[in-house]
This record gives C-alpha cells, structure tokens and sequence, in this order.
C-alpha cells in the first residue's frame, strides 16, 4: 500500500509539473533514483516521456554507465540532451587530474554544466530524483523549490508545503526544482524497482569481489562497499539490516557539510 500512495503522490506532482511550467526537462544522473523517476513518468504520460532528459557527462563516469544510458534511450525513444563543461576540462580544473579538490570539481563539471545547459535551452523548471533522506541538505527541500534568476538556492524562503498543498505560482523569472521523489527512502526505491521490474545499471549488485554499489557517479569519488548482495530480492533484505549509509562510498560528502550546502544554493543538483 505504501508503494501504491508513493507511486500515485510521484505521478500526481510530475502531471502537475507538466500542467504549471511550459519548458520542463529532467535530470537524470543513470542512478537507481533518476531511473525510477524516468519509470514514474513514463507511467505518468501513457508511456510518452514529455520533456527532454539531461545527462551532465563530468568525463569521469564508468563506461557502463554511459552504455546502459545509450541503450535505455535507444528502448525507450528519449530525447537526450548531454552537457559538459568542455573549458573546464580543457583547462584542468578538476579532480584529481587537475589541481581542484573534490567539491569544487563537483561545482565546475556538475553545477556549471548543468546551468550552462539549462540557460542553452531555456529550461525554467528542471525535475530531479533527489530524496530527503539521502543527505542532509536535501532535507531541506521542497517538491516545488524555487531558484532565483541565477538558479541560487535561498534555503531559508522555502514555500511551506502542508497537506499535500504545493506551490506552483512563482514570480516571472523563478527557476523550479522539481522533486517528485522527495518523501521515498532507499529502501522504498528498491522495493518499487522489485515491484515493477525497473531496469537498473548492474554496478548495484556484489561482483565476484564481495562488493557492490550503493551509490554511484564519478569514478575517482565513488567506491564500492562490501556486499553479498547480487540480486535486487537481496538488497531489499540487505537493507533491512544494515547500518551503513548509503552515501559511505561517495568521497566527496566526507568533506564540509557546510561546502556541499554552498554548493547546493548555487546551483548544484
């Protein structure tokens, strides 16, 4: 039942999203939780995935990420549009080939490249698969969180959102955040992928080396954790159980809390 009110609460503020702002597109990182966004709105609009998909392509992804993404858009018919901070990379300002530390790489390849795609195509609303319970300055969000004219978060005038009550009139020139997916819990998304056989990146699942991926993206910061688990029934009981957080392998959130929030109110995803 629980999945049901989840599923049916995702697909309501996705329709509502589509209905309220006019150039819409949605961030998908390839993770499990974007996945299952993609999944939601294709149910959401009859299969039809109404508005273009962002991939920010850092260079430093795993192969089989980028392998799993061409193919999906290829099953599923989706318009792709993939951004990259080509003068970042040109100028080796990154992490750890350049001389950046992990957050800032993370501003320049994620968060630069991000808005560069978003300002290209006069997106002003963007849909994104982040959950309150992933880290702590996502918990500060809202389903419709407004960014000002440079897409800065101002994370203390936030609309309150009570009852289900969700604000969607904003002032010309706001940009929206949109996160359908905000209330789920990793144990909720994995329990939905069992449900509906969503398709997911195989790095999820324990290699012959015990270990497997909780969380994943850039290959210099993201590393496995241990792991027995190789199907998706026995993440589902893995977590049940465990106290590992789901971030533990993600090098960058081991930095100051206070700079990921900075980064968070300037832009970043």
């Amino acid at each position: 039942m629980l999945l049901d009110e989840l599923e049916s609460q995702s697909v309501y503020i996705l329709r509502e999203a589509v209905s309220k702002f006019e150039r819409l597109a949605m961030l998908w990182s390839i993770g499990k939780d974007s996945t299952v966004l993609l999944w939601l709105a294709r149910k959401a609009f009859l299969g039809h995935v109404p508005f273009p998909l962002v991939h920010v392509d850092t260079s430093y992804k795993i192969q089989s990420m980028i392998e799993y993404r061409d193919r999906l858009c290829r099953e599923w018919k989706l318009q792709l549009i993939v951004g990259r901070n080509e003068p970042a990379l040109e100028a080796g300002r990154t992490y750890p080939r350049g001389k950046a530390t992990r957050v800032e790489c993370c501003g320049t390849l994620k968060k630069d490249a991000l808005q560069a795609v978003l300002r290209q195509h006069h997106f002003t609303g963007v849909i994104v698969g982040v959950r309150r319970d992933e880290e702590p300055t996502r918990a500060k969000e809202r389903y419709f969180s407004p960014r000002d004219r440079h897409m800065e978060w101002n994370v203390e005038d936030q609309p309150p959102e009570l009852w289900d009550q969700f604000k969607t009139d904003f002032e010309p020139g706001t940009h929206i955040r949109i996160h359908p997916l905000l209330h789920w819990t990793e144990l909720n998304i994995w329990e939905y992928i069992e449900r509906e056989n969503v398709p997911v990146i195989p790095l999820y699942f324990a290699n012959e080396k015990g270990e497997r991926y909780r969380s994943i993206g850039c290959y210099p910061c993201t590393f496995p954790v241990k792991s027995q688990a190789r199907t998706v029934r026995e993440i589902v009981e893995e977590l049940r159980q465990t106290r590992t957080p789901e971030r533990a392998g993600r090098a960058q959130d081991q930095e100051s809390e206070a700079a990921f929030e900075k980064l968070r109110r300037d832009g970043y995803m």
